[in-house]
């Protein structure tokens, strides 16, 4: 557990007292630097950090220093759902090794979705899917409990794009949503430069219209890297963009389907196509290519303390 007073002399704190809730967890933004989740109001005086927390040391990273295919060392390709089709009914192929989709150019990681005929690419998995995509993972080669996550970013606008930036379980037996989905930042191509941070659980998810969120403007989130970032303590998490607050979300229950942060998660970066709410307005086929463009992924977590 991480002392309060430790936070107190990070660079970029914010009080979080009163803002305004919508009733579904939604941020009303008016100017207000932070929001806290409903049901998880922040008592005055609350502060949380905006930038790496004091007494955290850097414990992964990739800078992506290293031309070609994603680091094998750092990421692999989640493709499993490619022949029968992905969930939320989303009509991408993830391709897995393929560099037209996932690459590394220029200091950058490039995730690109295309429009294409895939029928003659002779893919074993391939499910009838018009677009293909990269969803990389670090499941297995990065897993963490805790920590503060940086990942500096510029993403695709287009209708029909649905890039993510999230994390889920590590552990295979756990079954969505019961081991809690993290959704640090997710946009949508038919409303560009609104970006989205959730959490998702077994008492708080989107089938049920419960999930916690917060909406705000980036209106140049489709030109510019932006940092997108995630503190998760064992008491609460926080969601930030730039160094500035946007949600927060407490720990007030120790039953797993309130809170079932306690247990390994992965990262995942993406882009999906269509889909239950990345094709609400359908898919614009002039808006591929579409790529996500990130600078680094940093993850950093809490030094022991000296004995």
């Amino acid at each position: 557990m991480i002392a309060r007073t430790s936070l107190i002399g990070c660079l970029g704190i914010v009080a979080l007292a009163g803002m305004p809730m919508g009733a579904t967890g939604e941020e009303r933004d008016q100017g207000a630097p932070a929001v806290s989740a409903e049901g998880s109001p922040a008592p005055t005086g609350d502060t949380v950090p905006t930038k790496v927390p004091d007494g955290y040391a850097l414990v992964w990273s990739d800078e992506f220093d290293t031309p070609g295919l994603p680091d094998p060392a750092k990421w692999s390709y989640d493709s499993f759902r490619n022949k029968d089709g992905w969930f939320n009914n989303e009509k991408q192929y993830y391709a897995a090794g393929r560099e037209k989709n996932a690459r590394v150019v220029d200091g950058r990681l490039i995730i690109e979705a295309h429009g294409e005929d895939l029928s003659q690419a002779g893919l074993s998995d391939w499910g009838k899917q018009q677009f293909s995509s990269a969803r990389l993972i670090t499941k297995g080669l990065g897993d963490w409990t805790y920590g503060f996550f940086e990942i500096r970013a510029k993403l695709p606008c287009g209708r029909g794009t649905w890039p993510a930036i999230w994390m889920l379980p590590s552990d295979d037996k756990v079954k969505w949503p019961e081991g809690g989905e993290i959704d640090i930042m997710e946009h949508v191509g038919f409303d560009p430069g609104v970006i989205h941070h959730s959490i998702h659980t077994a008492a708080f998810n989107f089938s049920r219209g419960t999930q916690k969120t917060s909406s705000h403007e980036v209106p140049d989130a489709c030109d510019a890297m932006h940092k997108y970032q995630l503190l998760w303590t064992a008491d609460f998490m926080v969601f930030g963009v730039d160094d500035r607050p946007k949600l927060l979300f407490k720990k007030e229950s120790d039953k797993q389907a309130r809170w079932p942060f306690d247990q390994p998660q992965h990262l995942l970066l993406n882009i999906a196509v269509g889909g239950n709410w990345g094709g609400q307005k359908g898919i614009d086929p002039a808006a591929f290519p579409a790529r996500m463009e990130v600078d680094y992924v940093r993850v950093y977590q809490l030094r022991p303390s000296p004995r």
